[in-house]
């Protein structure tokens, strides 16, 4: 249900606003995005995994977050983002 540290390497090249960034709401919201979507598959084959689903919920809101304090910063770098990310809209 997580990701691999292969995933996340690649996740961080394409989103890291600079060398060794880890910590940037793109890189943040990029890696939520790839948990959420592979924990989505998970629900297709075990509905009844409810502790997994609030942990599901729990990331959702946290990206929403980060994507709610992006836009308030930076309407282009938000729209960037969820362009790159195919999310909302």
């Amino acid at each position: 249900m997580s990701i691999t540290p292969e995933e996340k390497v690649t996740i961080l090249k394409q989103f890291a606003t600079k060398d060794g960034d880890t910590g940037s709401p793109e890189v943040q919201v990029a890696i939520l995005t790839r948990r959420i979507s592979t924990l989505t598959e998970h629900f297709k084959t075990h509905k009844k995994d409810n502790h997994s689903r609030r942990g599901l919920l729990k990331m959702v809101a946290q990206r929403r977050k980060l994507l709610d304090y992006t836009r308030s910063r930076d309407e282009d770098r938000y729209q960037n983002l969820i362009r790159r990310l195919g999310i909302r809209r």
